[in-house]
């Protein structure tokens, strides 16, 4: 899949995803954590998470609601930016940090990254695909690697406000 497809893609469901960071924002994660996504080809109970980081060349706040995993107690989170040619810019954001805030429900932490390498990537992959099968389909309309995140706690945070997406 193009940039031109993944991007209508997006589009499509731009409200869908305003409105879904909007209730997690606002109930203090009470809302939002698990989602159906079996309409588009996912589970009944999906969980998602917030990322919050900070813009490599704007220096803004930004946060994002993705689908994650939990894998050896780390957080798994896919750039997969629905198949696209590209990165996600979160997931660019991140290479130019050393941390970045996650909430997962109503807990909010900072947290280390790191990317899965080799036979370990593997597993994990095989893991976030049988949470979310459309990443395989990604996968094969894209020729880059779909990135994954590790994500480890280091220490608790304030839970994110709709004011930090401002």
């Amino acid at each position: 899949m193009g940039d031109a497809e993944a991007a209508s893609i997006r589009a499509a469901r731009a409200d869908w995803v305003a409105e879904h960071l909007e209730t997690y924002l606002t109930s203090g994660g009470t809302r939002g954590h698990i989602l159906d996504v079996s309409a588009v080809g996912g589970r009944e109970l999906t969980t998602h998470c917030l990322i919050k980081c900070v813009g490599r060349k704007s220096g803004k706040s930004y946060i994002r609601p993705l689908i994650y995993g939990n894998y050896g107690g780390e957080i798994v989170i896919v750039g997969s930016k629905g198949g696209a040619d590209s990165h996600p810019q979160w997931y660019l954001n991140i290479l130019a940090s050393k941390t970045i805030g996650v909430q997962v429900a109503t807990q909010a932490f900072e947290a280390t990254w790191r990317e899965p390498e080799g036979e370990e990537r593997h597993h994990v992959w095989a893991y976030m695909a049988h949470l979310y099968p459309p990443y395989l389909t990604y996968q094969q309309s894209t020729s880059r690697p779909i990135p994954l995140v590790m994500l480890s706690p280091q220490r608790p945070i304030d839970v994110f406000t709709a004011e930090d997406a401002r």
